[in-house]
């Protein structure tokens, strides 16, 4: 019995590696194009999930405040090879769950399935 106990505390543990569910800095490649010439440049973007419970009830007029993962945001400028245009990209140099701006974040439930460490 205490094999089996054994096994699955260390299959539970093992399952979180390399797993991060909450709101941090993602190293990403992204395309840039000037003067008809492509090249990616590194940058990094604001991932993750942010904590959300759905209520009991919702009145017509009362709605859960939804959290979104977002962050401050700077703008580089790049130059790609043999052109004299510089390329502006975005850099996220810090995230938070912070609550959702419908102006300009769709705050609404995500269709589709959210993977989480457990079933990927």
């Amino acid at each position: 019995m205490q094999l089996v106990v054994m096994a699955a505390v260390l299959a539970v543990a093992g399952a979180g590696q390399g797993c991060s569910f909450g709101c941090h800095l993602t190293n990403i490649s992204i395309p840039v194009e000037s003067c008809g010439g492509t090249e990616f440049v590194y940058t990094t973007i604001c991932a993750g999930q942010c904590y959300h419970e759905d209520p009991v009830y919702i009145g017509h007029d009362d709605w859960a405040e939804q959290r979104v993962c977002n962050g401050d945001w700077s703008y580089e400028v790049t130059h790609i090879k043999g052109c004299p245009v510089g390329v502006t990209y975005p850099v996220a140099r810090n995230c938070e769950c912070t609550v959702c701006n419908a102006g300009n974040t769709y705050c609404g439930r995500f269709p589709g399935d959210i993977s989480t460490c457990l079933s990927s």
